[in-house]
């Protein structure tokens, strides 16, 4: 049966549900080591007022981030 992984990793739907079960998640291809995704649930004290996907970088900074095309199609996410 296929499960959408295509033998190699997660999909971005698996991706997603693994964000919002609390995990982290990366793509096997991103070059950067340190490199992951965490979805931010907001408290009291964000200013943010919505959930939302950031991004670490390999530099260490935490910034929004939104999925490319080539993100949503791949089959190499896996849990970091």
């Amino acid at each position: 049966m296929e499960d959408g992984t295509n033998g190699h990793g997660l999909n971005f739907g698996q991706a997603l549900l693994s964000l919002k079960a609390g995990q982290k998640v990366c793509r096997m291809g991103w070059n950067g080591p340190g490199q992951y995704l965490e979805l931010q649930t907001p408290d009291e004290h964000s200013k943010m007022t919505l959930p939302y996907i950031y991004i670490r970088t390999v530099q260490g900074d935490l910034v929004p981030w939104l999925a490319s095309q080539t993100d949503m199609l791949a089959y190499d996410w896996v849990e970091c």
